[in-house]
């Protein structure tokens, strides 16, 4: 082990040592370090390198049974119980697993590391972007099938668990360009004009626009921005009036959606959460900039989400009615984003 690594794993210690019950993702901002820096000091100690066949490990998890898979940003961390059924990676742009519970659009092209970690009596695959960030976790349950577990760690087992890792700072986003220099009118009609809400995206690439510059662009009536504290207004009446929703929260190499009711909602501190059986979530309210009911047309009729953004304009969560091409919008989820609309 070098003299760095070295060096940081006892400052790890020595943060851990005041601060036990502190989190690997807040040590290493404390540290000015990525998470997965932090956590190639513990290889042969609870951490297992594994190889960056990222495609077959995440096709062989469905033998670990019920996991729990866990994606965060910096705002939101969303954890839901479920199979990894249903894997395809044919398209080069966004794999997928389509399931009832597990539900991912994954963009692997982003992902660059992966390790087996055993922390105490939690055992977990972990995924690092190019930059160290954690992208992607799956944790065992008490339903998982443990000897499977330990055969995939052995089956991707990397060969070299010394090698050196390397991590590279992720591009600046591009500046945002004036809005004079945007079409706007052309804008506006391919908006009024979509037909499925998966065209936005290259829509807003098409016009050269940013995420929050199409919100403020977009035509009159599809998008409205509201108080950021009606997020969390818009989940407690779901849970109350018991509407199915769908909540979407990703980084830049994977979103993950929990499509269901949400039942068992709470405070603490700045974080509002769901902490259902097999779904939780955790959203810091501080760290909300933007919040905006968007509405796209579709071949089904119009479909709208709530829309959440941090303070560089990424996205924290988007939430919907829960819904399936070729069914219409929830009518009742309708009426809940109209109420925060008075």
């Amino acid at each position: 082990m070098s003299t760095l690594i070295n060096g940081l794993k006892e400052k790890w210690e020595n943060l851990k040592a005041e601060n036990p019950h502190l989190r690997i993702r807040n040590a290493a901002a404390q540290l000015g370090v990525s998470e997965a820096e932090l956590l190639t000091t513990n290889v042969g100690e609870g951490v297992t390198v594994l190889k960056p066949e990222f495609q077959n490990i995440l096709l062989d998890v469905e033998q670990l049974g019920k996991v729990m898979a866990l994606t965060r940003n910096d705002e939101c961390v969303h954890e839901r119980k479920g199979v990894y059924l249903n894997g395809d990676f044919s398209s080069p742009h966004a794999q997928l697993f389509v399931g009832e519970d597990i539900d991912l659009r994954i963009f692997i092209n982003h992902w660059k590391y992966a390790f087996a970690v055993l922390e105490g009596d939690k055992k977990s695959i972990q995924f690092f972007g190019k930059d160290g960030l954690a992208l992607h976790k799956i944790y065992l349950t008490k339903d998982s099938n443990e000897q499977a577990f330990d055969a995939l760690v052995n089956k991707f087992k990397a060969n070299d668990q010394e090698q050196t890792f390397t991590f590279e700072a992720i591009a600046p986003k591009a500046e945002e360009k004036p809005d004079a220099e945007v079409d706007v009118e052309g804008f506006q009609k391919a908006w009024r004009e979509l037909k499925d809400t998966h065209d936005f995206f290259m829509m807003t690439r098409k016009f050269g626009v940013t995420r929050t510059q199409a919100l403020r662009l977009a035509p009159q009536g599809f998008a409205t921005k509201i108080d950021n504290s009606k997020v969390v207004n818009i989940l407690e009446d779901a849970s109350e009036s018991n509407v199915p929703i769908m909540i979407f929260v990703g980084n830049r190499g994977i979103l993950q959606i929990h499509t269901g009711e949400v039942k068992k909602t709470l405070w603490h501190q700045q974080w509002f959460n769901v902490m259902d059986p097999d779904f939780n979530l955790h959203l810091d309210v501080t760290k909300i900039a933007e919040s905006w009911i968007v509405k796209k047309p579709t071949e089904d009729g119009e479909v709208t989400a709530i829309e959440v953004f941090n303070k560089e304009g990424d996205f924290i969560a988007q939430i919907f009615g829960k819904r399936k091409p070729g069914i219409p919008e929830l009518q009742e989820w309708k009426d809940l984003v109209a109420g925060l609309e008075k």
